[in-house]
């Protein structure tokens, strides 16, 4: 997998490119590490080049989810790729996180 990181303002956007599973989720888990620390952090996962999603990679998700919420930020998902948002819908995850079609539309509702 790779992870690219841009900024919207002072949202990183992180870009996922490819599979997130088992052997790929403690790279993202690392890069993620710095950002956990900061209070009321927000963040957007863009997920138009990822191409599948395992268990391991939904744990991430959520617990990153569940930690900046706790501390007063958020995270976001933009540009599901069809095999990712067909995952979240079957999993009933659309309801729980913040889900747009931009990255720009999802940096816009974590800073409001």
């Amino acid at each position: 997998m790779e992870i690219t990181l841009s900024l919207i303002g002072d949202i990183p956007i992180f870009h996922l490119n490819g599979r997130l599973d088992m052997t790929s989720s403690p790279l993202l888990e690392e890069r993620l590490k710095p950002l956990l620390i900061v209070l009321g952090q927000k963040m957007v996962f863009d997920c138009s080049d990822l191409s599948y999603i395992s268990s391991a990679g939904l744990r991430v998700f959520l617990s990153t989810m569940r930690h900046l919420s706790a501390q007063g930020g958020g995270v976001g998902f933009a540009r599901l790729s069809p095999p990712v948002g067909d995952l979240f819908r079957l999993a009933g995850l659309e309801d729980l996180f913040l889900i747009t079609p931009t990255v720009e539309e999802a940096a816009t509702k974590l800073q409001s």
